[in-house]
């Protein structure tokens, strides 16, 4: 990799043996293996048997995890926060696991949309809940670096399972969680 981006910096007019980018093909490197991480994560590791049997069907919302991605487009940077609920059906999963997820999936070469339905999908399909919600709030440098070069826009996505789809007011109840600060 380390060949490539040297040859990148040549294309781009640099000079890839001065002084400033002597290891840049080194750190950029790291930088995207660390960046797209989510590739070489399991599942199944994250989770690590923790599932427990609760009796409790009220809504569970792990709100504003922050997630620091890459578009799969540009190769630019969108981050954000991410909401996530459920309605256990007599199952939880460790509310550290969600976190991890969302970080899974987020460090990918990604689309906004996919990370949301990815996130959304996985947990159903660890606990098999009533229900599972997740809101995905973005900013994409794509859009306010270039191209339209709107920085204020934000993009809203959501994956709505169950209980969520199905039921407007779980879902209204949800989405007033969420916003209420």
């Amino acid at each position: 990799m380390q060949d490539l981006i040297a040859q990148l910096l040549a294309r781009l007019g640099e000079d890839p043996q001065r002084e400033g980018l002597l290891k840049t093909p080194d750190r950029v490197a790291r930088s995207f293996e660390y960046l797209t991480s989510g590739y070489r994560t399991k599942v199944e590791e994250i989770v690590n048997g923790a599932l427990f049997t609760v009796d409790y069907n009220e809504m569970v919302i792990v709100r504003d995890i922050d997630f620091y991605s890459l578009c799969e487009h540009h190769l630019l940077p969108f981050f954000g926060k991410c909401h996530v609920a459920y309605v256990p059906n007599g199952k939880v999963i460790g509310l550290s696991k969600i976190p991890r997820l969302v970080d899974m999936f987020a460090r990918r070469l990604q689309l906004q949309e996919r990370m949301t339905s990815q996130i959304a999908e996985t947990i159903r399909d660890q606990i098999h809940p009533h229900g599972v919600a997740v809101v995905c709030e973005g900013t994409h440098l794509c859009m306010a670096m270039r191209g339209v070069e709107k920085q204020a826009s934000t993009t809203v996505t959501s994956a709505m399972l169950g209980a969520f789809h199905d039921d407007p007011r779980t879902r209204n109840e949800f989405l007033k969680l969420v916003r209420h600060r």
